[in-house]
């Protein structure tokens, strides 16, 4: 199941590669900093994210399924004000679990709010202690899983399942195949080329997924023109994590 995503804003590419940079400084690269931002400042065509020192790097930011961000955002806009408002006030604990793509452009979002609200306060009470799938309520256009539990952590929290993620590697690959080009040039002119390559999905996305996915991509080798990817994990904002992925393709 993947949880409700919380509603922080993503960071920039500017912030992270500032970030990366910064560990890269505290991790055998003393006093490296950010020479340039070719893409703030070339005018004529589409360029690199920086360049600091001997390192020329690309920012890519990644979603581990399609339209994951927008389908999240819309997931959002028809549970986050019912757990915000719920959330503490039921007397057990309510797992809802959404089909990843059941909330759809076209639908009336906040009649589906209302209509899981009334369901909620007065339905939801008189459902057994277990798991039940939910199906032909009004306004509501899709089944959905609920699971009733006593328990010292009451409260609402809603999900959705997790979706197939097979299709990751070809997508992943045709995405950075074309940030790879902006670097060729870099890596003539003697730079050290690097891909980061960022996710902040805390519920489909680590670091193995993302090893994995590159080397599948990958397979052959790093793409042309790229000396280094390294994976940014930031779903945690306090806590951002870089792995280098480099030995995922080479052979």
């Amino acid at each position: 199941m993947s949880r409700v995503p919380r509603s922080q804003p993503s960071l920039t590419d500017k912030e992270v590669v500032s970030l990366f940079v910064d560990y890269l400084a505290r991790n055998g690269n003393a006093g490296l900093t950010v020479n340039a931002w070719p893409d703030e400042g070339n005018r004529q065509s589409s360029d690199i994210d920086a360049v600091a020192g001997p390192f020329a790097i690309e920012h890519s930011s990644v979603d581990t399924v399609p339209n994951q961000r927008r389908d999240s955002a819309w997931f959002l806009k028809v549970v986050k004000a019912l757990e915000d408002e719920l959330g503490c006030k039921l007397p057990f604990r309510l797992v809802l679990t959404f089909p990843y793509e059941g909330v759809q452009r076209g639908q009336d979002w906040s009649k589906i709010a209302a209509a899981l609200r009334a369901w909620i306060l007065n339905e939801a009470p008189k459902l057994a202690m277990g798991s039940h799938t939910i199906k032909d309520i009004p306004e509501i256009p899709f089944e959905f899983h609920a699971t009733k539990r006593k328990s010292d952590r009451t409260g609402l929290l809603f999900g959705r399942f997790a979706p197939d993620i097979k299709m990751l590697p070809g997508r992943l690959r045709e995405q950075l195949d074309r940030k790879a080009g902006k670097l060729s040039r870099y890596k003539d002119e003697g730079k050290t080329t690097i891909l980061l390559v960022e996710s902040d999905d805390i519920a489909l996305m680590d670091d193995s997924i993302m090893w994995d996915s590159l080397r599948q991509a990958y397979h052959s080798g790093l793409p042309c023109g790229v000396d280094q990817i390294w994976f940014a994990d930031t779903s945690i904002r306090e806590e951002i994590l870089f792995t280098d992925m480099t030995k995922a393709m080479t052979r």
